[in-house]
């Protein structure tokens, strides 16, 4: 029933349905009947006979309680009887697809009002448009139910993104968009660019769900990109079109028990056969994401002289398991068994020997997409905390009337802020350097970009976790984001590189570029 449709009470008609018998509130203007409802009630039926309940407007009490999206659940949004005489809701929550939060520093500067960006063209805020409408109907939906269920994204999410060339534009600009219609066309593929890439990182961020945005093909985002850019023409024409299209699943295996940062320390090897036509792939793959339900890994292997990377298709030798981690099963992580595997030697991405400037190369854009990701998360923490604070009360006033609570909010803005900025120069760069000149360019500003973006998360989700309290540790409920985001913020500080490897790999990229003249 619409608002136009509903029945009009006064104020004081409600108010005279204040008893066990007869129990009605009203929230934002809107006239519920609860009397039924309060021996149903999860945190009890006593709290609807507090004072200033029944009959009475419990707005604030029940927004000092719950999220807005309880009104919209039908179960609760059938008690609504009508709405008070000449008043309407005022109180917007939830997510209205497509809508810009007007919350301060929800969204990034360019999508601000009034702000200008030197970064963003036309083609940006249509595709931002999009994709954020796309990511509130179709995908935010999706996403709550599979974090918590464990089970993959569902497929019909997956093939509405491959209509649209979703999974293609996450690869970045290149090649592989030529002839293909982007989100319906709004952007034209040889102007796709990597801040078009940001962009839909960005948004995908926003549905709050750590493991399924894992699963969403992070896979493919970080496995693919080797065969794109170092494998056969033949090879490509084979698996990236099944791939993109979502017909087949792709990982990238590269860490295991005895290595993970340590690449050099890798165990798993790949010898060939006599006749030089095959490689038998032998060894264990640890923590590898999308593994579960992969059809090809992007495998890097110990090889007779030094470290290769070889695309391996699932089969005979070839098997999974899932390990369970701190965030949701929907990523699909894996503990990966290659037994005596038998792959041509076709199969070979870049040259013999050559595996780390493949795997280098491919850090860089896995390591920017997670910042693109790492700080739009943030970003949501910060728009849930000053919501928070805005409608929680504490020692009879508002917790944004504390100072040790705005100079909380204020680091927490200030890291997003300033992270945002250093992604962009970083993003600008990349859009004017070749995929070679990234490799050698840019290794050491991601690798500092991502280690202080990670620990800062890290400070922002403690940070959090105190401005909600118990809420803030809690699965469901008001704070269900912020625990959440604080249960699996470490994530990021270690997939692609722990931090103080990546730290350090910046400093020693540093001092390989000293001047050897210069001195105090």
């Amino acid at each position: 029933m619409s608002a136009k449709e509903m029945k009009r009470f006064t104020r004081e008609e409600v108010a005279k349905h204040n008893t066990e018998d007869s129990l009605w509130v009203i929230i934002d203007s809107r006239v519920f009947d609860v009397t039924r409802f309060r021996n149903l009630h999860p945190g009890g039926a006593s709290v609807f006979m507090d004072e200033g309940i029944p009959g009475q407007d419990a707005t604030e009490a029940f927004f000092g309680l719950h999220r807005y999206e309880v009104l919209e659940k039908p179960q609760f949004a059938r008690l609504q009887i009508g709405i008070v005489e000449g008043e309407e809701p005022q109180i917007t929550g939830g997510i209205v697809p497509g809508k810009l939060s007007k919350v301060p520093y929800a969204e990034p500067t360019w999508l601000s009002e009034s702000f200008k960006s030197p970064y963003y063209k036309e083609s940006h805020r249509r595709l931002q448009q999009a994709i954020r409408k796309f990511v509130d109907e179709v995908v935010h939906p999706d996403a709550q139910e599979r974090e918590l269920d464990g089970k993959r994204p569902s497929q019909s999410v997956l093939d509405q993104m491959a209509e649209l060339n979703i999974h293609a534009m996450r690869m970045g600009p290149g090649k592989h968009l030529k002839g293909l219609t982007l989100m319906g066309g709004v952007v034209a593929p040889e102007e796709f660019d990597y801040f078009h890439e940001l962009v839909i990182s960005q948004e995908i961020a926003r549905c709050g769900a750590r493991g399924y945005g894992d699963g969403l093909m992070a896979g493919c985002v970080i496995g693919l990109p080797p065969v794109l850019n170092f494998g056969s023409p033949e090879l490509k024409a084979r698996i990236v079109p099944e791939v993109l299209s979502a017909k087949k699943f792709i990982c990238l295996a590269v860490s295991e028990a005895y290595a993970g940062s340590d690449v050099f320390g890798l165990q798993t090897t790949a010898t060939k056969t006599e006749d030089g036509k095959h490689w038998i792939i032998t060894g264990t793959k640890k923590w590898i994401t999308n593994g579960t339900f992969a059809d090809y890994f992007t495998v890097g292997c110990r090889t007779e002289d030094g470290f290769t990377v070889i695309l391996v298709e699932r089969g005979e030798g070839v098997s999974t398991k899932p390990i369970k981690t701190s965030y949701s099963s929907s990523a699909g992580t894996a503990y990966v068994t290659f037994d005596h595997v038998k792959v041509p030697v076709e199969n070979t991405l870049g040259e013999e020997g050559g595996g780390i400037f493949v795997m280098l190369s491919n850090f860089n854009h896995e390591r920017w997409v997670m910042c693109c990701i790492n700080v739009r998360a943030q970003r949501l923490v910060v728009e849930e905390c000053m919501k928070w604070v805005n409608q929680r009360k504490a020692f009879g006033r508002p917790l944004h009337s504390l100072a040790v609570v705005r100079s909380k909010l204020a680091l927490m803005i200030a890291r997003v802020e300033s992270l945002q900025s250093w992604l962009e120069n970083v993003t600008y760069q990349m859009c004017n350097m070749s995929y070679r000149e990234q490799a050698s360019k840019l290794a050491g500003q991601i690798a500092f970009m991502k280690a202080h973006m990670t620990r800062s998360a890290q400070l922002t989700a403690a940070d959090a976790v105190q401005i909600f309290g118990g809420r803030g540790i809690t699965q469901t409920g008001m704070g269900k984001f912020i625990e959440h985001y604080h249960r699996t913020v470490t994530f990021d500080a270690l997939l692609g590189g722990a931090e103080d490897v990546l730290a350090d790999l910046g400093v020693r990229q540093a001092m390989r570029g000293m001047p050897s003249d210069v001195r105090l």
